[in-house]
Parts: structure tokens; sequence; C-alpha cells
């Protein structure tokens, strides 16, 4: 479905249109303005009736879920798009109670003990 929104602009801007690799653009292919997409983002968590959470939330959200689903942390700075590992790990992941929970009981079982 995005593709084709895309798609839809790319038609309707014609020779103003800009190319970029990105998936979210304004109707030019231009990058959108943070303040702008933030401002999109409350108003479509308002009319979802869900509480609004800042875009480093979702970040957060994203980093802590991929760590929590086991993915290596190197493929999550990727999907993230850190330049820098330390970023993605000590900024943006949290370690869940379950995990952490899970990670102490394999300790206990561990033949080692």
């Amino acid at each position: 479905m995005r593709q084709q929104q895309r798609d839809e602009a790319l038609a309707a801007a014609g020779k103003a249109w800009h190319e970029t690799d990105l998936a979210y653009t304004i109707c030019y292919g231009t990058p959108i303005e943070p303040r702008n997409f933030q401002r999109s983002c409350q108003t479509r968590c308002k009319k979802a009736k869900v509480k609004p959470i800042t875009v480093h939330d979702a970040r957060r959200t994203c980093a802590t879920l991929l760590a929590d689903l086991d993915v290596h942390p190197r493929v999550a700075r990727q999907v993230l798009r850190h330049a820098r590992f330390p970023v993605t790990m000590e900024i943006y992941t949290q370690i869940s109670a379950k995990a952490t929970r899970d990670a102490l009981k394999r300790l206990g079982d561990s033949p080692a003990n």
C-alpha cells in the first residue's frame, strides 16, 4: 500500500519529484520535517484514541522488542539505522524483566552449577 501511495505522489509531483530512498516523504519526495512528522503522529494517535509517544519512544520500543526476540544486536543496529553499535545497545535497548528472569533461570539451570 505504501508503494502505491508513493507512486501516486510521484505521478502527481511530476518533474518536481526528488528521488530518495525514503519510505515516507512529503508530496515532492523530500524528507518530512521532524516537527511535522511528530505533529502527524500525534494527530493519528488522537484519532486512534491511544496515548501519543515520541519518535524516540517508538525507536526504544522497537529496540527492546528486537532484544526480547533475541535478534542479534548488529541486526537491531541496522534496523534502527544507527551508525554506532553502543547507541543501539546502551541508549535505545531496554531489557525487560521477563528477559532478565529467563536469563537468570537459564544460568541457574546450567550444568556449571
